[in-house]
């Protein structure tokens, strides 16, 4: 995860929901971050300051001075310690001090001295959040420059349903992990994903299709908007979806299809990865009506499909990078290097089936990567997003070079 050694400083408010705060803590300690807490005195009537104290491994702070010594919690140190401040639960009356500047505690002044990213992650009742007042304070703390995580809808401590909970820990770390994804390099640039199957129809009920799963090119899009990229993900049939809802998804079935997608979006962009299994072949005449069996065989007649990757790497523009990918199982680097040509790839990424935990369906994958220069590099098994990962690493690098 990308919060691996940041300086993050949880501001608690007193809410009900402060009970969360506790797994919250757990989920970005196990990420790897630096968590000190800071909480209202309100809020230590919800939960106890020894409980975030233990899972943090940092003393929590509630006042602007310790009592027994008089020694002063440092606010303005505090704000320039964080790389990044989140206040979860912000109440109503958190909120409204922070959009006015109201600073009688050590969370408010901490906010006041930050130079750092602020998330607020609300949490109250319906009617409360839903108050002009209150949307008239997030207004001002969003025109500020803080960042809001919206609460979920859902059962409330009052009984009633609506908008107002807490978002879940797990949903905020998630935003957290995001922010830190974004990498400047990748503002600005246009990213073009083909992934999943294509399904060729036989007739209105049958098909020839593939085994890919299209987890690798989601993994893929999913870290390249994560860091800041604008991307379209050109996806054949699959149960997948991705979560990030600025992906710009385009869902298609043949490889015709897919062909006309990318066609239609491949000189606007600055990256395109072809991850997706296309088909080779499909059946020359699809019949209207369900073949009906007869006889001890049946012959398809196949034509040829429309080598995307190798059409449209013709049409490549002085600065469009193009990565594909080779599935192979056998004279596996050689193969891979001849396609990097014939396609005129920048780069080319090898899965082999005779690797264990790479290839269709599986949550992992072992790759080695091609440059055209001939340079090879060669990973580990890992999971699909730490593959994704990788291949962004290499662009970014890429990137920042030109």
């Amino acid at each position: 995860m990308n919060l691996k050694g940041k300086k993050i400083l949880l501001g608690v408010s007193g809410s009900i929901a402060a009970y969360k705060s506790a797994l919250l803590v757990r989920l970005l300690v196990k990420a790897e971050a630096e968590v000190r807490v800071v909480m209202t005195h309100s809020a230590t009537e919800f939960i106890t300051p020894l409980t975030l104290s233990t899972l943090s491994k940092n003393p929590v702070l509630t006042a602007f001075t310790k009592n027994e010594t008089g020694e002063w919690n440092n606010h303005v140190e505090l704000g320039l310690w964080a790389d990044l401040i989140v206040i979860a639960p912000a109440t109503a009356k958190t909120l409204s001090k922070c959009a006015t500047g109201h600073c009688d505690d050590l969370l408010t002044a901490i906010y006041l001295s930050a130079r750092c990213p602020v998330f607020f992650a609300p949490a109250m009742d319906v009617d409360m959040f839903k108050h002009p007042s209150t949307q008239h304070n997030i207004g001002q703390l969003i025109s500020y420059g803080n960042i809001f995580i919206s609460p979920e809808h859902g059962e409330l401590a009052s009984g009633l349903i609506g908008d107002g909970r807490l978002a879940e820990p797990e949903n905020i770390v998630k935003v957290l992990d995001a922010n830190f994804a974004k990498r400047p390099v990748a503002n600005a640039k246009r990213v073009l994903i083909t992934a999943g199957p294509t399904v060729e129809p036989i007739d209105p009920v049958r098909f020839i299709s593939n085994r890919s799963s299209g987890k690798m090119g989601y993994a893929i899009a999913e870290a390249f908007a994560a860091a800041g990229a604008q991307v379209t993900l050109v996806s054949g049939p699959t149960h997948l979806k991705a979560s990030n809802s600025d992906i710009r998804t385009i869902g298609v079935e043949t490889s015709g299809q897919m062909f006309e997608a990318a066609r239609e979006n491949f000189q606007s962009n600055d990256l395109i990865i072809f991850a997706a299994a296309v088909a080779d072949y499909a059946p020359r005449h699809v019949a209207e009506q369900k073949i009906k069996k007869q006889g001890d065989s049946m012959t398809l007649d196949l034509a040829k499909t429309t080598d995307i990757a190798g059409t449209l790497g013709t049409m490549k523009k002085p600065g469009q990078l193009i990565i594909g990918f080779a599935l192979e199982t056998e004279n596996e680097l050689s193969h891979a290097q001849d396609k990097l040509i014939r396609k005129n790839f920048d780069y080319i990424v090898l899965n082999s089936l005779n690797d264990p935990g790479a290839g269709f369906a599986h949550d992992t994958n072992k790759i080695t990567v091609i440059d055209k220069d001939k340079n090879v590099q060669r990973f580990d098994l890992k999971s699909k997003e730490e593959v994704a990962q990788d291949i962004l690493n290499i662009v970014l690098t890429k990137w920042s070079e030109a």
